[in-house]
């Protein structure tokens, strides 16, 4: 079977182009002029051996915050080597790291790897202080300059005793660091984050020692997404696209906030599918099942590794939303559903409080945002959710949980219609 595989004609010629996080030339990225002009002329001072300025990059996920970065970098790495100047890139995703003695730690195995050395401290067992002396000692030792980029930073909590987040905590020690005589090497942060909110939790000291320059990403628009995706067209071989393949994938990416990521993530599944079909094109029937494909995918990954209660919650917000014109959900008609949902499997029944903070906790997965509404001068507030995927989905998904997949569909939808009816 193998040996007939590598003997067909596929239809990718360079899957690489097709991965989102592969690091593309300047010509390849599109509609980030603004961005791509502004994080260069701040890096650049790294080719003088000079110590380039802190960086605050915000927006949503997939708008090219992290591809502009590297980009940067390893044109300034390759223009450094030239001129003997010793420049690293030591880049982290925090998402996964959940102390800063972690995160800490991982810095330094990034700053090992890339010096071509090993790390001599243990990962467990020693103080963080001894982390970081290792990580100076890292640096110190194999570069002139470095550039620490800590991707989806807000992720980096921590400790819930402490009263700082574990990300201001790393940003004040590495910014203070250089001050300190503790690097001797000029080092640079930049940090990258979903949440145009995060500087308002970096603490007092950090935020002075910080200070960052500010770079904000905004949604690509369908139009921005066609013209990335005909930048990495060349990843197939000529004229295997059906001209509608770009639009239609650049539209269902363009649905959920501009999402790059998500455009190429869905050429790429419809190449495959078409591959393994034996198809001789990819055609619009591929990319509307690879959007099925990747929402599903994306949405099984969240909902396997949040609580019953989590679910639920997700559970009833989503059958409102289902069921409004503009696939919306208000916190209060949500809640009353959950309340239906624990009635019926018997499950702990919390206030509406903490039905609306276990929903807020779900936005950092991107599933779904909310704003804050009123119904008038009058009224009280509430808050409307949207979701980031079709709500249908979501559902399907969690119906894979069999104690949802026992409360009847019909009821659901005939308590969320009631509960419309009453709102309006």
């Amino acid at each position: 079977m193998l040996l007939e595989f590598d003997d067909q004609e596929g239809l990718i010629r360079d899957r690489t182009l097709l991965d989102p996080n592969y690091i593309v030339k300047e010509d390849r990225i599109v509609g980030r002029d603004h961005q791509l002009q502004e994080v260069t002329k701040m890096l650049r001072v790294a080719l003088g051996d000079n110590r380039p300025p802190n960086l605050f990059l915000y927006g949503p996920s997939g708008t090219g915050k992290s591809l502009i970065t590297k980009a940067v970098c390893k044109n300034i790495s390759q223009i450094c080597e030239s001129r003997n100047i010793r420049f690293g890139t030591i880049e982290v995703n925090c998402q996964d790291l959940d102390t800063l003695g972690v995160a800490v730690y991982e810095l330094a195995g990034r700053a090992a790897e890339e010096a071509g050395v090993g790390v001599e401290v243990p990962k467990h067992g020693v103080a963080t202080k001894e982390k970081w002396d290792e990580l100076y000692r890292i640096v110190n030792e194999n570069f002139d300059s470095i550039v620490f980029v800590l991707d989806e930073l807000d992720m980096l909590v921590g400790r819930r005793d402490k009263q700082e987040p574990a990300f201001s905590r790393l940003l004040y020690q590495l910014s203070r660091a250089g001050a300190n005589d503790d690097l001797t090497a000029h080092i640079s942060l930049v940090a990258i984050s979903n949440d145009t909110k995060m500087m308002e939790s970096v603490g007092s000291r950090a935020l002075s020692s910080f200070t960052p320059e500010d770079v904000h990403f905004d949604d690509y628009d369908a139009n921005q997404l066609q013209a990335i995706l005909r930048r990495r067209q060349d990843a197939f071989y000529d004229g295997v696209l059906d001209d509608d393949v770009i639009p239609l994938a650049a539209a269902f990416a363009a649905q959920t906030h501009g999402d790059a990521r998500k455009a190429i993530d869905l050429m790429r599944v419809a190449g495959e599918l078409a591959e393994r079909e034996g198809n001789e094109r990819v055609r619009e029937i591929h990319v509307r099942q690879a959007q099925d494909k990747v929402e599903k995918n994306r949405v099984l990954e969240v909902v396997r590794g949040i609580s019953t209660q989590k679910k639920l919650c997700l559970y009833a917000t989503a059958a409102v939303a289902g069921e409004t014109d503009g696939g919306t959900a208000r916190s209060t008609t949500g809640y009353r559903v959950y309340e239906f949902l624990t009635d019926t499997i018997g499950a702990d029944q919390y206030h509406q409080e903490t039905y609306v903070n276990k929903m807020k906790e779900l936005t950092t997965y991107s599933l779904v945002d909310f704003e804050r509404r009123s119904h008038g001068p009058s009224s009280g507030m509430f808050l409307e959710f949207q979701f980031g995927e079709r709500p249908e989905t979501i559902l399907e998904t969690l119906r894979e949980d069999s104690r949802l997949d026992s409360v009847s569909s019909s009821e659901v939808q005939s308590v969320v219609k009631s509960r419309l009816r009453q709102k309006s």
